[in-house]
């Protein structure tokens, strides 16, 4: 890990070391702008929305696991079509996704939480041969394909958006 990286924050460097330990040839980059959102992150990287890899997080009532979709950023996850794969959800407010993931909402990245969710991936990113992903802040992306997100993962692939 460069010095650099030492700068960053926690979260960040995290998920870098991640991708490092598991070979992934994309190293974590910092945007001078934050990307919160599915646009923000697409307008910085010149690329299409639905490049973007957004994570969901929510609550799954059962036994308060968290539940994590990793979806295109130009699409809507659809609660039902999750809940009949994981069971009953709830909302995860800002706290539950800081404790769960220990990622703060705007920067929770697909690799690398704090207690490994339950995770599924929305087969609409694979629409695209190169996606981009949160890394721990919203500052930081990474660079990989839907099935280098399937392999980090280990997550099921399945239909989780609305038409």
């Amino acid at each position: 890990m460069s010095a650099v990286l030492n700068d960053r924050p926690e979260g960040f460097q995290r998920v870098a070391r991640a991708l490092a330990e598991r070979g992934h040839p994309h190293e974590p980059l910092w945007l001078e702008v934050s990307a919160r959102t599915s646009q923000e992150a697409a307008d910085a990287l010149g690329v299409q929305v639905g490049q973007i890899a957004k994570s969901v997080i929510f609550r799954r009532k059962a036994d308060e696991a968290a539940v994590l979709v990793v979806t295109s950023g130009d699409k809507r996850v659809d609660e039902k079509k999750v809940a009949a794969i994981v069971g009953a959800l709830g909302r995860a407010d800002a706290d539950f996704v800081k404790a769960r993931t220990g990622f703060t909402i705007g920067g929770v990245s697909p690799v690398a939480h704090a207690t490994p969710p339950v995770t599924l991936i929305d087969r609409e990113l694979f629409r695209f041969g190169e996606i981009w992903a949160a890394a721990g802040h919203p500052n930081g992306v990474f660079r990989l394909s839907p099935a280098q997100l399937e392999s980090l993962t280990g997550a099921p692939v399945a239909d989780v958006v609305q038409a």
